[in-house]
């Protein structure tokens, strides 16, 4: 989300459906801030739809952050008139991190048996779907993002390579509790796999994780 805001030619909207996501899931009891992001957006998922994913915008090119968990309750239909993109990461990292903020996740908040169904929803239904593995991106972001702009019709702009530390105005109000790292950021940092020991209570969903994860690849 922060390489594509760089672009002059994008907007760049930060998860429209978390709202929707929390009031049609238990997550609002555990999320940090849930009720926070409740009362700051639309709990419609069909509205969010109807006047954010197809609203009117002043750039040509608009980027959607979306979570496949927030996808819940919803008509899938509309995926038919966007450039769909998912972009998955190796569990053992994801784990690692998401447990900071979620403390008992379980599948359903990983979001990995949604990325797989979603890839096969869209495949059904003959849709292009690109699935991008994060680690490809650190291992080589100018190769990768050329790729990535190649597949949704629009070029690779230098400018995505790089972005100020700090927050950003599109970011949701949940930023504080789960984007530490990115306000510390200035780009693409390389690869590094994580050395710290992993939560050994998060052994079986990391099992199931891998499952899902080595499917969508």
């Amino acid at each position: 989300m922060y390489s594509f805001a760089q672009r002059e030619d994008t907007t760049v909207v930060d998860e429209p459906l978390y709202a929707h996501y929390l009031v049609n899931t238990d997550a609002r009891y555990y999320h940090p801030g849930a009720y926070e992001v409740i009362a700051d957006q639309d709990c419609d998922g069909q509205q969010v739809i109807n006047h954010v994913v197809f609203g009117e915008y002043e750039t040509p090119v608009v980027f959607f952050k979306h979570m496949t968990h927030h996808l819940v309750e919803l008509d899938l239909e509309f995926l038919k008139d966007t450039v769909n993109i998912i972009l998955t990461r190796d569990p053992a990292d994801m784990l690692s991190s998401f447990v900071n903020q979620i403390e008992n996740p379980t599948l359903e908040d990983t979001g990995y048996k949604q990325q797989l169904q979603l890839k096969e929803y869209l495949e059904y239904h003959k849709l292009p779907v690109l699935v991008v593995d994060s680690k490809e991106i650190l291992i080589n972001p100018k190769q990768k993002l050329t790729e990535l702009c190649e597949f949704a019709g629009i070029l690779f702009d230098e400018n995505m390579l790089e972005w100020k530390a700090g927050a950003r105005k599109e970011d949701g109000i949940w930023a504080k509790h789960w984007y530490h790292n990115v306000h510390t950021s200035t780009g693409f940092q390389p690869y590094k796999p994580k050395t710290e020991p992993f939560p050994e209570k998060l052994e079986g969903l990391l099992k199931e994780c891998e499952g899902f994860y080595s499917m969508l690849l």
